[in-house]
């Protein structure tokens, strides 16, 4: 799951999965590949051996757990909210 730097310009999908990441409390039915496909268009996925992904968005990169399920882990979320808001994200969209 390796991906080029896309556009900034995010599909309606891409922001409402945006949204969720971002959503107080945070939400407990957000699809992983929602996730991937998001992160694959604003920045890099790369599956690891070791059944993370490392997620490079901008300067920052973080290591995420595969989920078992289809559904994203809360602490994942967590965690993903604070890459993306580091790399000047937010629920409202791309940075400008």
């Amino acid at each position: 799951m390796t991906s080029n730097p896309g556009p900034e310009h995010l599909t309606s999908h891409h922001r409402t999965t945006l949204r969720q990441i971002f959503q107080h409390p945070a939400s407990h039915n957000i699809e992983w590949h929602d996730v991937v496909s998001l992160l694959e268009a604003i920045g890099t996925v790369e599956r690891r051996h070791d059944g993370k992904v490392e997620v490079t968005v901008g300067s920052e990169t973080g290591f995420f757990d595969i989920p078992a399920h289809k559904d994203t882990e809360i602490e994942a979320v967590v965690g993903l909210r604070r890459l993306l808001a580091a790399a000047g994200y937010s629920e409202g969209g791309a940075p400008s």
